[in-house]
């Protein structure tokens, strides 16, 4: 930004500012004042640490630009890159010298003005062009999720970094940069799930019918000693109608909720002992019109008593190891009465196709009443709603009290990458 070693004369009829060591003009005639003349070109005057010819600066180090000599002083020094940002810097108390005060962006072209004056009080001027160097291999990139569309009121936005990051200093650069902003406003944090990934929910589920942008200002921004941000592909999500299903397993029964009002209850059956339902805010991952489930995904034994290998329709799904929300012929007379699945939620083959159709990726379903344990947060589909939302603002490395938008879980056996493929008939 700007930086002026004391206030020069503001030649104004309006108004008139007496700097200290330079003496007051009054308004009228000002051809004979130094300020109006045109400034003389300051390239012999100035020197700057730049490479010359077609080397680049490198961003490690502070641009520092001086004057030579003794016949002139610096006065003014605007330094922009880009995008039109102002660059932060310092002017020393007798105007020889200016430098950065901020690191610089790899891979970025600055453009410096340096106004300077002789001793006889004339204006000069020298504009210069640093670009940095760009090592792409060192460039820390992210990668945002969902994809562009629209999803429900539960769905988090996901970052992924290419490379872990574990100092608490260059985590807090690293998430400064990430932004959500979304209208309405709300209150929300990122939360670090490990040393690559990155989660933003707000402290409640999103407004209906909102707009999330998602983008990021790495791209450049240095985060440690030879290490810079890449580019990002940015995001744009809207929800739709604040559809939340809730499933009570003592009561056999899912209400399902659409903007607070309730568009339908439908009887089910949830898991059985041994296969309990996990309880808690679970989010919709995605929707299969046919999956065929087998129980050897989940570790039961072929022949034995509890195995099975069904076509199933209309499968909903709320967990990468397999929990389904599904239509289940087979148990339509347990449905309302008695817990018989092995995990998943079964309902009728029409009720199922209702749910389907009625439900996007994003919504929640939330199961309460079931012996089972309680959905974990991160590592078997969006469990974030789970995490109370202190513990998850305690998760951000900004350490803030939370922000608004303008912008370590436990790990369960089934979480490896082939827990993906595993239903829960």
């Amino acid at each position: 930004m700007s930086t002026r070693p004391r206030t020069r004369t503001v030649l104004s009829c309006g108004l008139l500012i007496v700097p200290l060591a330079v003496s007051a003009t009054a308004c009228g005639d000002s051809t004979s004042q130094p300020l109006s003349a045109k400034p003389y070109d300051a390239a012999d005057q100035i020197t700057a640490n730049t490479p010359d010819g077609k080397q680049k600066a490198d961003p490690d180090k502070p641009l520092e630009v001086s004057v030579k000599g003794d016949e002139a002083r610096i006065t003014d020094v605007t330094a922009t890159d880009s995008s039109g940002r102002y660059i932060r810097g310092e002017l020393s108390a007798d105007g020889r010298r200016w430098r950065t005060t901020v690191p610089l962006a790899a891979g970025t072209r600055y453009t410096v003005q340096v106004s300077t004056e002789n001793e006889d009080g004339a204006p000069g001027r020298k504009t210069l062009v640093v670009h940095t160097t760009d090592n792409n291999d060192d460039r820390l990139r992210v990668t945002f999720g969902p994809d562009t569309g629209e999803y429900g009121v539960g769905q988090p936005v996901t970052a992924e970094l290419s490379r872990d990051v574990t100092d608490p200093k260059q985590r807090a650069v690293v998430e400064s940069a990430l932004k959500v902003d979304s209208i309405p406003r709300v209150e929300g944090t990122w939360h670090w799930i490990d040393g690559r990934k990155l989660h933003f929910r707000p402290k409640d589920y999103w407004p209906a019918h909102a707009t999330i942008a998602v983008h990021s200002n790495l791209a450049g921004l240095k985060i440690a000693r030879g290490l810079y941000g890449g580019p990002a592909k940015p995001v744009r999500l809207t929800t739709g109608d604040a559809v939340e299903a809730i499933t009570d397993a003592a009561a056999h029964r899912m209400t399902v909720l659409r903007n607070g009002e309730e568009i339908n209850t439908i009887p089910v059956t949830t898991g059985k002992p041994g296969f309990s339902t996990r309880n808690g805010v679970k989010v919709v991952l995605g929707k299969e019109s046919f999956v065929r489930m087998r129980s050897s995904t989940v570790g039961i034994s072929a022949g034995s008593s509890d195995s099975y290998n069904l076509p199933v329709y209309w499968a909903t799904r709320v967990t990468w190891s397999g929990e389904y929300v599904h239509a289940a012929p087979w148990s339509v007379g347990s449905q309302g009465a008695a817990n018989v699945s092995h995990g998943c939620t079964g309902m009728s083959t029409g009720n199922a196709r209702w749910f389907f159709n009625h439900v996007r990726v994003g919504d929640i379903v939330k199961v309460v009443n079931s012996s089972g344990d309680t959905m974990t947060p991160f590592d078997n589909g969006f469990g974030d709603w789970n995490m109370p939302w202190k513990e998850w603002r305690a998760g951000s490395a900004l350490k803030t009290k939370g922000s608004s938008t303008t912008g370590a879980a436990e790990r369960r056996p089934d979480s490896s990458a082939d827990a993906r493929l595993r239903p829960e008939l």
